[in-house]
């Protein structure tokens, strides 16, 4: 299910980073029995923004956390859901029929790690949205008309113009789910993290752009499976 919203103005954006509760012990339990699934939920409260120039890749930060003991060689199918949100606004200013553009980009990327190694398929993008906005108007006109006496020409006085704006804001928040894979780990315990990320880019002319994301509440399972011998789960290029 996906939420979207569309209004025309903002003020008063807070910004919080942090992850409760989600982090799992730094030292492994020699006693953790072996299992063949386990959960973490959590409400992630992963903000960033705004940014309102340039471009912010953000690091890759752990988010959900746990550790699951396997007795023999196997495979783990990791599940992650998340719920990722998108702010964007761009506003364009024009006057004198000069084109003027904003843009605004953000976007929530996932991995997950077992024991420091990646899980295929590696980096995916839980949510992306590139805004962008462009106008070409000639001004408003009160003030900036006046006619030639002697011809009778309406003469327009084009620093009395003022510009004309137009704005688009979005605000989404949509649940995404996806399975990372990792093949032949071995026997003992390990420790399998989701990590996310979040990029922000925002660029305007004479009008303003802003660009923010969030990550919400979010959950992990991890089930051991044992797939087909020597099975390839990644495609050729």
């Amino acid at each position: 299910m996906q939420r979207t919203s569309a209004i025309v103005a903002i003020s008063g954006m807070a910004l919080f980073i942090g992850a409760v509760g989600l982090a799992a012990p730094a030292v492994a339990n020699d006693n953790q029995p072996s299992a063949k699934a386990t959960a973490k939920v959590g409400d992630i409260n992963l903000v960033s923004g705004p940014t309102t120039a340039g471009e912010s890749k953000g690091d890759w930060g752990t988010i959900l956390s746990n550790r699951i003991r396997t007795p023999s060689q196997k495979d783990l199918v990791v599940t992650v859901s998340l719920e990722a949100g998108l702010y964007t606004q761009t506003l364009a200013r024009s006057k004198g029929g000069n084109r003027d553009s904003a843009t605004a980009e953000a976007s929530v990327e996932v991995r997950v790690l077992v024991d420091g190694r990646e899980a295929h398929p590696g980096k995916v993008v839980f949510s992306r949205r590139n805004q962008q906005l462009s106008a070409t108007f000639q001004g408003l006109l009160d003030g900036a008309l006046s006619v030639d006496p002697d011809t009778g020409a309406v003469i327009i006085d084009e620093s009395l113009l003022r510009p004309e704006e137009v704005e688009l804001i979005q605000d989404t928040m949509a649940a995404n789910s996806f399975n990372f894979i990792l093949e032949d780990v071995g026997t003992g315990v390990h420790v399998i993290e989701v990590q996310a990320r979040i990029n922000l880019g925002a660029s305007a002319d004479a009008g303003t752009a802003l660009a923010r994301a969030t990550v919400g509440k979010g959950s992990m399972t991890v089930s051991v499976v044992r797939m087909i011998k020597d099975e390839d789960v990644t495609l050729d290029d």
